[in-house]
């Protein structure tokens, strides 16, 4: 009998203490709703360094591979600056070959690609992470990339003019964060360029739209 007393005394205190641990908040607003999110992999205060592969498309008359260097600090989650380094060879299109065969013998004013040195920063407004085929979370990030700086080409046939242009770049980026510490990096810009033509003595503005994947590694400071 006094087991079964002290058994309904336990219950009966642990009823409140239950019910005070339970808090009504009411009917919440959209803008107090606030989804909390742990970063796996922070880059505020990491330098990142790192190389790419890639190639400047859409370009009627020259394609051209490319290799590409770069390098960056990050001030927070979602800003740092980064400058790039380029190297490239632009090889004429089918389009370039057809105009100079003897059924055309048309040769117009085509620069290639030779290098370009570029420096701005880079935007990451959006972290998140998604399930591959339910076995594998990955992480990663979407970055915008806005950069300055010059691009060196030459003209394509007889003399080989150099031209060292202003350069305006814009894109937009993927991270994919790697458990080593570093990422691989997709990345579609396209650098707008005002070119100074001097077999024709002319100016005209040229878009260099390139695509580099690659791998960097995020570095403690």
């Amino acid at each position: 009998m006094k087991r079964l007393l002290a058994v309904l005394l336990a219950a009966i205190t642990a009823a409140p203490a239950l019910a005070q641990e339970t808090v009504d908040l009411g009917t919440l607003r959209k803008d107090e709703v606030l989804v909390v999110q742990k970063i796996l992999y922070p880059k505020e205060d990491r330098l990142e360094v790192g190389g790419a592969l890639g190639v400047i498309v859409f370009d009627p008359y020259m394609v051209a591979p490319k290799i590409q260097f770069v390098a960056g600090k990050h001030l927070s989650e979602q800003l740092s600056v980064e400058g790039q380094i380029g190297a490239g060879y632009g090889l004429g299109t089918g389009v370039w070959r057809e105009l100079g065969s003897p059924a055309y013998g048309v040769r117009p004013e085509v620069y290639r690609y030779l290098g370009s040195v570029t420096g701005g920063v880079t935007f990451s407004p959006i972290y998140a992470k998604m399930n591959f085929m339910g076995k594998q979370v990955i992480h990663h990030d979407v970055y915008i990339p806005v950069v300055a700086g010059v691009t060196a080409e030459q003209l394509a046939w007889g003399e080989k003019y150099l031209t060292v242009s202003p350069t305006l770049g814009i894109g937009v980026g993927v991270r994919v964060f790697q458990a080593g510490g570093g990422a691989v990096r997709i990345e579609l810009r396209d650098d707008m360029l005002i070119q100074n033509r001097k077999q024709s003595g002319t100016t005209a503005f040229k878009q260099n739209v390139g695509l580099t994947i690659g791998y960097s590694a995020l570095l403690e400071n």
